[in-house]
């Protein structure tokens, strides 16, 4: 079991409405509040321009093992997917890191509910994590909608 080292804030106060990927949030400035007792471990991460920020889908419904995802109207499994209703909720995001302000990250692209716990922080490094795809998959033919793509809330726990 995880416990979150912070919490997510942004201008997106409902899963409505929110884009589904950073690069269709670009220029949403937020905030990341991590927790007190973990301030001490952001020491030396104001000297990258982007981090990769890991969270839990608090609002998503329990995962299927198929779904409808955003930019689709065929059932995928989910592992094709980047739904935020899977076996383990656990989204990731790469923001812009714009500074570093005591326990409190201002980030942009930013495209998280309001609220989000946070689960961690990783550098983002280019040489890491960016490696060259010869396929991508159902997405070769929609990845173009991505600018115009928002939640829907097909993927919200009605029950929270």
């Amino acid at each position: 079991m995880y416990k979150p080292i912070g919490v997510i804030h942004s201008p997106f106060k409902e899963v409505k409405g929110t884009p589904i990927q950073p690069a269709a949030a670009e220029g949403v400035r937020g905030t990341v509040e991590v927790f007190p007792e973990y301030a001490d471990g952001l020491k030396n991460l104001e000297g990258f321009s982007h981090i990769i920020l890991v969270y839990h889908f608090h609002l998503a419904k329990p995962g299927a093992l198929r779904v409808r995802p955003y930019m689709d109207k065929e059932e995928r499994g989910v592992f094709a997917t980047r739904a935020p209703s899977r076996p383990n909720p656990i989204g990731i995001s790469v923001v812009r890191l714009l500074k570093v302000e005591g326990n409190v990250l201002h980030v942009e692209d930013l495209d998280i509910v309001d609220g989000t716990p946070l689960l961690d922080i990783k550098p983002y490094v280019p040489q890491f994590d960016v490696r060259p795809v010869e396929r991508i998959g159902w997405l070769e033919k929609r990845v173009r909608k991505l600018a115009e793509a928002r939640d829907d809330g097909r993927f919200l726990d009605r029950s929270k």
